[in-house]
C-alpha cells in the first residue's frame, strides 16, 4: 500500500502511560503494509514513542522495552515525598537520551512533520511543540502529575498533554494531514486498574530479599509498591493515593478523549485492547507491543477502505 504523492497521512499517538508501548507494535505493523505517516503527533507516551520513531530509534527502544523486568521498572521510581513526583529524574533523562532522542535534535530539522502536546499548568492552555529541542517536547508532554515533576519551558510550567488532548487528531490536521489514523489507548480502561490479584509474585519476593527494595517501599510507601505491583494488594482496602490517581487519570483520559474525538473525528481509529495493563506496568511491554501489532491486523479492511478513497 503506497502513499500517493498528494496524500499526507497523519498518525495521532495517544496517551496511556505503560499501555503506550502498544504504539511500537502499531507503527511496525503500519510500516509493514506500506503506511509511513508524513505527520506524527503524540501525546504523553505517544510523544515519546513518536519521537523515537521519527529519529530512527524505534527498534532500539523496542529492544529496551522488551528487556524490562518488574524490578528494573521499579528502579526508575523512588520514594519521594517532596511532591515533585515519583520518577527518578536522572535515570529517566539518561533513558531518553540513549533510547529516544539525543538532546541536540530539533523538531524542525526532522525528516517528517512532528509535534507533541502539553498543558500549561497555570492557565490550562493546550501547547503544541512543533519547534525547538525534541527532548523538551517529549518531557513537557509526558509530565504526568504525581509521577513526573512539571517541566519548565521558556519560564512556563508544563504538565502532561493528556489533560487537554489525549489523542492529538486536531494537531495532525493543523499540520497538514489529509487523512488521520488515531490510536486510542483509553477505550477499555475504566475500572480495570482496581482488578488486582491476591498472590505475591515469587520473582518479586526473591528480588525483595536480595535488594531490600520493596522492604523500604512497604515501610514508607506501601501504596506506591501496590501501584507498581498490583499483586501485592492482598486484601480489599481503601484505595491509596496512587490507586486514586491512576483511576482518576483513567476516567479523565477516557472522557476527554471521547469529547475531543467527537468534535474532530479521525478517519481511522485503532483501539488496542489494553485494559488489563496497569498504569505503571511498563514491564509488560512485549504484551502491549504484540496487541498493538494485532490491532492493526484486525483493522486492515478499514485501513484499506479509507486510504483507497484518497488515492
Amino acid at each position: 500500500m503506497a502513499n500517493s504523492e498528494k496524500l499526507k497521512i497523519g498518525l495521532a499517538l495517544g496517551s496511556g502511560s505503560s499501555r503506550g508501548w502498544a504504539h511500537i507494535g502499531i507503527i511496525n505493523a503500519l510500516n509493514e503494509i506500506g503506511i509511513e505517516p508524513d505527520v506524527v503527533c503524540g501525546c504523553s507516551i505517544g510523544g515519546l514513542v513518536g519521537a523515537a520513531y521519527t529519529v530512527g530509534n524505534l527498534q532500539k527502544l523496542e529492544g529496551w522495552v522488551k528487556s524490562l523486568s518488574k524490578m528494573s521498572t521499579a528502579r526508575f521510581f523512588e520514594v519521594n515525598f517532596s511532591l515533585r513526583g515519583f520518577v527518578n529524574r536522572d535515570r529517566f533523562e539518561n533513558f531518553l537520551t540513549e533510547y529516544v532522542c539525543a538532546g541536540d535534535i530539533k523538531i524542525e530539522e526532522l525528516d517528517r512533520t512532528f509535534a507533541t502536546v502539553s498543558t500549561e499548568l497555570e492557565s490550562g492552555r493546550e501547547k503544541w511543540f512543533t519547534r525547538g529541542f525534541l527532548i523538551d517536547g517529549v518531557c513537557a508532554s509526558i509530565a504526568m502529575p504525581g509521577l513526573f515533576p512539571p517541566f519548565q519551558h521558556n519560564g512556563v510550567w508544563m504538565v502532561d498533554g493528556a489533560l487537554v488532548n489525549p489523542v492529538p487528531v486536531s494537531v495532525c490536521r493543523a499540520l497538514g494531514a489529509d487523512v488521520v489514523i488515531a490510536v486510542n489507548l483509553n477505550s477499555d480502561i475504566i475500572g480495570k486498574h482496581f482488578e488486582n490479584g491476591k498472590v505475591i509474585d515469587k520473582e518479586i519476593q526473591k528480588d525483595d530479599k536480595e535488594s531490600g527494595f520493596l522492604d523500604s517501599i512497604r515501610s514508607s510507601a506501601r501504596e506506591y509498591s501496590a501501584a507498581l505491583f498490583p499483586s501485592l494488594n492482598q486484601k480489599a482496602s481503601i484505595p491509596g493515593i496512587l490507586d486514586s490517581i491512576a483511576g482518576s487519570i483513567n476516567i479523565t483520559q477516557d472522557r476527554i478523549t471521547r469529547s475531543r474525538m467527537a468534535g474532530d473525528p479521525p478517519d481511522v481509529v485503532l483501539k488496542p485492547k489494553l485494559g488489563q495493563i496497569g498504569l505503571l506496568e511498563y514491564y509488560r511491554g512485549a504484551e502491549a507491543i504484540s496487541e498493538g501489532y494485532d490491532c492493526v491486523q484486525r483493522m486492515l479492511p478499514e485501513l484499506n477502505f479509507v486510504l483507497k478513497g484518497y488515492h
